[in-house]
């Protein structure tokens, strides 16, 4: 599926809860399926700053396309990262680039997440960014 194909369904899993507590719920559950990092890669270089609590991601590049795999020390957080690794993960570092996120506004959690999680979830999404900017650059440098 393409990065707006999987925004476009989780938008639409989303839909189907009208209570926050249901969504909140559901984000938890998420991280509960998220595939754990590798032990070796929670490391001080992979924890995201700009959290509030711990998030590590690390990424490769497999076949060409960047592979994230993260783990949170809170359950809410660790479901918000395993929401971003559906989305990104498995595509271009150029497809990452240019990638629009619009779910996180159109399930609402801009209006609904405190600010020092939003500002978590922002930091999760930029360094993501930064990861796969860095990528692309490398693959155009000819390294």
């Amino acid at each position: 599926m393409t990065i707006n194909e999987t925004q476009d369904e989780l938008i639409s899993d989303f839909s189907f809860f009208d209570e926050w507590m249901d969504k909140y719920e559901h984000i938890i559950s998420l991280g509960k399926n998220l595939p754990l990092i590798d032990p070796q890669y929670k490391t001080p270089d992979n924890l995201i700053k700009g959290c509030q609590s711990q998030v590590w991601l690390h990424t490769e590049l497999v076949d060409g396309k960047l592979v994230f795999t993260a783990d949170s020390d809170a359950i809410i957080t660790k479901g918000l990262v395993s929401l971003l690794v559906s989305v990104l993960s498995n595509h271009t570092p150029k497809e990452i680039v240019d990638a629009d996120i619009y779910f996180i506004d159109k399930i609402g959690l801009s209006s609904h997440l405190s600010p020092t999680r939003s500002n978590g979830l922002l930091s999760m999404l930029k360094q993501m960014k930064l990861y796969a900017l860095a990528y692309q650059t490398k693959a155009g440098s000819g390294s």
